[in-house]
């Protein structure tokens, strides 16, 4: 319950982008006297972006509208708390540091600085490292991404992966909560210090990543084998190995062609999985399924479709509108395709959920988050739901690569069967397939070399157990 005999705590906040409008109009809401919950503590917000059309947009909020700062330093002065939530490092680093009338210089001694913009690991400790440079480690810093799009946001209902010392989470605590889906567990505290909260972040877009691109690849390749793309929407989504949250999510903005702008720009995705493949490059770690995905983007990218909604990658694939797009296959034929785009799905899901989990191991990150973040958020599929734990566990198992269980050719053959038979059927149709043939290439190499194990899952995670250690 709120203390209404405390003075009101300013909340500052920088960037009103798509996210950051919903968020800071979020706490801006539920700030009135009159909101029900009472938020813990009575505060005000004071939001500032360059962008004077967003700063007008924020004071028109309904009853009675927001209150915006006259500058960059305005917004600091007096804010007890701070939240950046810019588009990327460079911005952030500009905001805080890089300027005369900077955040940092004016924040007042003892307020939380939090970054809530997705940004490299390094980046976050490197924030930590300059606050002692210039005199102002009095600043108690949480590194808080979110996830969840901007109607999440608005609600207040967004995914935060928060990392900082104890004493800087727990005074930030009450703001996230406000923020995010608390009655559903989506604020985790992820244990570790300040950067924990990015890594987790980037482990989550691992399967982002793929998983969008993954939609595009299935529906393009779908329109080119002259299916019906309504009826394969339907089996896909009603599949036990082929769905995925992006699929039912983007498929209809995908069928429609909401892509402009539609609700999630390919530069945001492209961002995100160019912050994978850079860290993992530092890390002497691979990740052939981001990698693959990350030169697709940027194919999109210099095709003019950067501003476009990221569901309009299915451009790559098949160049004509697939609500145009009309079938004459037969039932047989109709029902064998659906099975090539599920078993394309499948083994794209399988590669990702292997890289992923693989990645969080490396990076020490609790699993258990994880999972429980992936589960209720953008990055889930059934391989997920099926296989991410068995990879877990197995690597974990792992000593030096050798692992126990019978050997099993069966399963990761069946597998590279059936990536074959779509990989072969798109070849005749001359369809690219970015992710399928790079979720073959990881399979048939397991083969190749008889890392073999009980199933599918376990098989291809041996990639990176024997070529990649924890920290």
């Amino acid at each position: 319950m709120s203390d209404s005999s405390k003075p009101p705590i300013q909340i500052g906040f920088l960037g009103l982008g798509a996210m950051g409008f919903g968020m800071a109009s979020h706490l801006h809401k539920l700030s009135s006297p009159s909101s029900s919950p009472l938020p813990p503590n009575p505060y005000t917000v004071l939001a500032y972006d360059i962008v004077p059309a967003a700063l007008s947009r924020f004071t028109s909020l309904p009853g009675g509208g927001g209150r915006t700062a006259s500058s960059l330093a305005n917004s600091a002065e007096n804010s007890k708390i701070y939240i950046v939530m810019v588009a990327s490092a460079p911005q952030a680093q500009s905001a805080l540091f890089g300027v005369e009338d900077g955040v940092v210089r004016n924040l007042p001694r003892g307020a939380v600085l939090v970054l809530c913009s997705t940004v490299p690991a390094g980046y976050a400790r490197s924030v930590e490292k300059q606050l002692k440079e210039v005199g102002r480690d009095d600043l108690l810093f949480v590194d808080a991404p979110v996830s969840g799009g901007a109607g999440r946001a608005a609600e207040g209902t967004l995914s935060i992966m928060a990392g900082g010392s104890e004493e800087a989470v727990g005074a930030a605590r009450w703001v996230l909560e406000i923020m995010s889906d608390v009655e559903h567990d989506k604020l985790y505290i992820v244990p570790g210090g300040v950067g924990k909260g990015s890594e987790m972040k980037m482990v989550h877009q691992v399967l982002a990543a793929v998983n969008i691109l993954a939609v595009s690849e299935a529906m393009g390749f779908a329109a080119r084998i002259g299916l019906d793309v309504e009826k394969v929407r339907d089996r896909v989504v009603g599949s036990k190995e082929a769905w995925s949250w992006m699929f039912e999510n983007r498929i209809g903005r995908m069928i429609s062609e909401d892509f402009y702008p539609g609700a999630s720009a390919l530069t945001i995705i492209l961002k995100d999985v160019q912050i994978i493949t850079e860290v993992a490059r530092g890390e002497r770690f691979p990740t052939p399924m981001c990698a693959t995905a990350e030169n697709a983007y940027l194919t999109g990218l210099r095709m003019g479709h950067g501003s476009h909604d990221d569901a309009g990658m299915v451009r790559l694939f098949y160049e004509e509108p697939l609500s145009k797009q009309k079938s004459d296959a037969t039932p047989e034929a109709q029902s064998q395709g659906e099975q090539l785009v599920v078993k394309l799905l499948k083994g794209i899901h399988l590669a990702g959920v292997a890289e992923a989990v693989a990645f969080v191991r490396h990076l020490g990150l609790p699993f258990e988050q994880f999972d429980n973040l992936v589960k209720n958020a953008a990055g889930g599929s059934k391989m997920f739901e099926q296989d991410a734990r068995s990879i877990f566990n197995n690597m974990g198992n792992s000593k030096s690569g050798s692992w126990s269980g019978p050997m099993d050719e069966g399963s990761i053959e069946s597998t590279i069967d059936g990536l074959k038979g779509v990989v072969d059927r798109a070849a005749l149709v001359k369809c690219p397939l970015y992710l399928g043939t790079a979720a073959l290439n990881l399979f048939e190499f397991v083969a190749l070399t008889k890392n073999l194990r009980k199933d599918e899952a376990a098989s291809v995670a041996m990639n990176w157990v024997n070529t990649s250690q924890p920290r």
